[in-house]
C-alpha cells in the first residue's frame, strides 16, 4: 500500500522551465501550490512528478508509488502529436513534458489507476488516446472569453451530461474558472463527453465504466471552496489502493 487507506498518495505532474526566486534564475520543476492544497484538503497526500527522460518501465515504476494521478495545467500540447501544424497562437511546445505525461497516462490506463486531468491535462488525455484539438477557440466561437489573458480567469457555466460520472460528482451544472484558448475537437478512443459550455465547447471528458478517468477543461483548484473533483479522485484512489492490497 502506498499510503494509508485514509490518505492515498496523489501524484501531480509539473512544469520544468526557467524560474526565478530571489537571486536564483534556474531551470526548475514547479507547480502552483493551490493544486497541492486541493489534494490535501480532499484527504490525499500530494507528491510531485517532474518531467524527466522516460520509457514505459520508468513510468510504471513511478506509478507504483502512487494511488492516483493528476495531469495538471500548462502550455499547449505539441500539435505534431495529433498530426497538425502549429497555429500562430499555439505555444512553443515542451516535447519533454508532453512525452512524460503521455507515458504516465498510458501506464496509468493499463493499470486502471485513477486519473484526473485539469485544463492541459484534458487535452493530454485526449491526444494520448488519438484525439485532436481546436488550436485557437476564438477562430471557432468568435470571442476570447475562454482565455482573457494576463492570468485573469473567466467564469463559464458548465453543463454536465446526465448519467456521467462528472454529473454524479458535481450535479447538472457548475460555474467554472476557465483559462484556455484550446479545446478538444475529435474525441480520443474510449472517451465520452461529460460536460459542455454555452458555446458548445467540450469542457469535460471521461472513460465510462468502473475506473475513474475524468478530465475537465477548467481549473477546479481555483475554487477550493468546492472540493468535489479532488474528493472524487481521492476516494477513487482510496478504493484502488484497497482493492490492490486485497488482490
Amino acid at each position: 500500500m502506498n499510503g494509508s487507506s485514509a490518505h492515498p498518495v496523489i501524484g501531480l505532474t509539473t512544469y520544468l522551465q526557467q524560474a526565478k526566486s530571489g537571486i536564483w534564475d534556474v531551470n526548475a520543476s514547479f507547480l502552483p501550490g493551490i493544486y497541492l492544497e486541493g489534494v490535501t484538503l480532499a484527504g490525499g497526500i500530494a507528491t510531485l512528478l517532474p518531467p524527466q527522460p522516460v520509457d514505459a518501465e520508468i513510468a510504471g515504476q513511478v506509478l507504483d508509488g502512487i494511488d492516483g494521478l493528476i495531469i495538471t495545467g500548462g502550455r499547449d500540447v505539441d500539435p505534431s502529436a495529433y498530426g497538425q501544424g502549429a497555429h500562430p497562437s499555439t505555444d512553443e511546445p515542451d516535447r519533454g513534458r508532453d512525452a512524460w505525461e503521455f507515458a504516465l497516462v498510458a501506464a496509468a490506463l493499463r493499470r486502471h489507476l485513477p486519473v484526473l486531468g485539469i485544463c492541459r491535462g484534458a487535452q493530454v488525455l485526449n491526444v494520448a488516446l488519438g484525439g485532436t484539438l481546436h488550436q485557437h477557440l476564438p477562430d471557432l466561437v468568435g470571442h476570447a472569453r475562454h482565455q482573457q489573458g494576463n492570468a485573469v480567469f473567466s467564469t463559464s457555466v458548465i453543463r454536465t451530461v446526465a448519467g456521467s460520472r462528472l454529473a454524479g460528482l458535481i450535479g447538472e451544472s457548475t460555474n467554472a474558472q476557465c483559462y484556455h484558448h484550446q479545446a478538444i475537437d475529435r474525441l480520443g478512443q474510449g472517451l465520452t463527453v461529460s460536460a459542455l459550455d454555452d458555446d458548445g465547447v467540450i469542457e469535460a471528458v471521461e472513460i465510462p465504466g468502473h475506473e475513474f478517468v475524468l478530465a475537465v477543461q477548467w481549473h477546479p483548484e481555483e475554487t477550493l471552496d468546492d472540493l468535489r473533483l479532488f474528493a472524487g479522485l481521492v476516494e477513487a484512489a482510496r478504493t484502488y489502493t484497497t482493492e490492490k492490497v486485497q488482490a
